[in-house]
């Protein structure tokens, strides 16, 4: 797996704390609990197999946490698990703040967090269904961070890329991942549950109102309710904590858009998204 200089840990002033407090919403929640969760369990506050996904666990003895632990682990304290975490939060942040595919909350907050309640639903029930039949072990927080990937390359695919100096395509880049692993003979399977989950929603999302003329994955209404239409932002001072996307109409149904990635084309800006130090997202 390529390396990746650790980008935009200093673009916002005021230290750490600023920073972290700057991220959007679901990028931060993320790769805090990541974060925490992995430093606690190589820190032995808890076992590893306390987090691990168990169906028998939660259902004998109710350990529901099991149900999101497993996508806030990158395993022991390593180079490649310091990579996943800058991996969960490049990827996770680019997404999100780039504007995700709009199921009825104008590409905001709200639609974010559908498609990761679908993605972690899809990587559970499928890796239930293979039944050990690919070597899949019970932690998915790689498996997320390439569903993201997988959508993101989707939604933008003309974005300029680069591994390594090696230019491709944002439509590329997860197959360019999944053949470094293979070639440098680290784990894949994980890499392709991820896209191929990826892939379900995004045909889904994309493929079938574009083709079928149907749209029928909506945001639930909650969600909007909450997180409102766009972007959400904290508002300091209120009653609930629910906050509105600043300059966009109050939370409400929108009519499930039509949004191609083939039509919208890439979005332009600068990331650190692949190694070396390189720039991805630059046109």
């Amino acid at each position: 797996m390529p390396r990746a200089n650790v980008g935009g840990v200093n673009d916002v002033g005021g230290g750490p704390e600023e920073w972290f407090m700057s991220l959007p919403i679901v990028t931060r929640c993320w790769f805090g609990g990541t974060l925490l969760t992995t430093c606690a369990a190589n820190f032995n506050m808890f076992s590893v197999y306390k987090i691990i996904w168990s169906f028998e666990s939660i259902k004998d003895n109710f350990e529901i946490w099991r149900v999101l632990t497993p996508f806030m682990y990158a395993g022991p304290f390593s180079i490649n698990s310091l990579f996943l975490m800058y991996m969960v939060y490049q990827f996770s942040k680019q997404y999100e703040s780039g504007g995700p595919y709009n199921t009825g909350a104008g590409g905001g907050t709200a639609d974010y967090v559908f498609m990761m309640m679908l993605g972690i639903l899809l990587l559970l029930v499928s890796f239930v269904l293979l039944g050990g039949t690919i070597p899949l072990p019970p932690i998915f927080t790689q498996n997320l961070v390439f569903y993201v990937l997988y959508i993101w390359s989707k939604r933008n695919p003309t974005n300029a890329a680069n591994i390594w100096g090696f230019q491709m395509k944002a439509y590329q880049l997860p197959f360019a991942y999944l053949a470094i692993n293979v070639l440098m003979g680290n784990p894949y399977w994980g890499l392709i549950h991820g896209m191929a989950c990826g892939h379900v929603y995004y045909f889904c999302v994309d493929v079938v109102p574009l083709v079928y003329g149907k749209d029928f994955l909506h945001t639930p209404q909650f969600l909007i309710d909450y997180f409102g239409i766009g972007e959400y932002h904290p508002q300091n001072g209120g009653n609930d904590g629910v906050g509105v996307a600043q300059g966009i109409a109050a939370p409400g149904r929108v009519a499930p858009p039509n949004d191609p990635a083939a039509r919208g084309g890439g979005r332009g800006g600068g990331h650190n998204w692949g190694g070396g130090g390189n720039v991805l997202g630059t046109r």
